[in-house]
């Protein structure tokens, strides 16, 4: 699946940020509906890996336990996990575009290929927008306040993310404000790379997994003391 910023997520020559906005939308709702018909039919496509499955397995093993994720595709529910918060909403879930009273805030459509392009609201025929949340838009109050409280934590993970949207990008800052043990993995250093106590660059899958088989050592993962150091992977 190609990644969000990278060359290989470019499409028809258009950055995300040139579609994914309510003026984009507001100009050309058969345009935006287009690229994201085209990125839903990549994703039907597509299961969880086992960065997903090793996260699904933590939420399960673990008494406290949130996710919070910017990806709108819906494969971490897909791969089990509990406590998720879709901190950019979902690519599965529509919106009245004129936010008509009839309509609920979302709803869920997994039709691939549409039955109607683009999809209307079936509550008042007006144009449907996708259920994400778009720049220059604000995140869902009750997402946001249940984002920071979980950064009241032992530890704070921050994996695969450009570490440069905000608010989400903040959310590392308030953990380790907070005193958690903050650790991020990425294939390479950002902005979030001087605050957090331990830095591992690699795949998530890889490293993820390796932090598993350590975790499987401990009944008990209180008895766990990390130290902070770097440490390049």
């Amino acid at each position: 699946m190609p990644t969000f910023r990278d060359k290989s997520g470019l499409w028809k020559n258009r950055k995300p940020e040139e579609l994914a906005t309510p003026a984009a939308f507001a100009k050309d709702p058969e345009l935006v509906w287009k690229w994201y018909a085209w990125r839903r039919k990549l994703l039907i496509e597509c299961a969880p890996n086992c960065a997903h499955e090793i996260l699904a397995r933590w939420s399960l093993r673990l008494n406290s336990f949130t996710l919070i994720t910017q990806n709108v595709d819906g494969l971490h529910e897909q791969a089990g996990t509990k406590e998720v918060l879709r901190f950019h909403g979902s690519i599965w879930d529509l919106q009245c575009w004129q936010a008509c009273q009839k309509a609920p805030s979302r709803w869920v459509n997994k039709e691939v290929p549409f039955k109607n392009f683009p999809p209307r609201c079936p509550h008042c025929n007006g144009l449907a927008r996708p259920g994400v949340v778009w720049f220059g838009e604000i995140i869902d109050r009750s997402v946001l306040q249940q984002s920071l409280a979980s950064t009241s934590c032992d530890v704070f993970l921050v994996v695969g993310t450009s570490a440069i949207v905000q608010p989400a990008a903040s959310l590392v800052a308030e953990a380790a404000r907070r005193g958690a043990y903050t650790v991020e993995i990425n294939l390479e250093s950002t902005p979030a790379s001087e605050l957090v106590d331990l830095s591992l660059y690699g795949a998530a899958e890889s490293l993820l997994r390796e932090i598993d088989k350590l975790l499987a050592k401990f009944k008990n993962l209180k008895d766990i003391k990390p130290a902070r150091s770097d440490l390049s992977i």
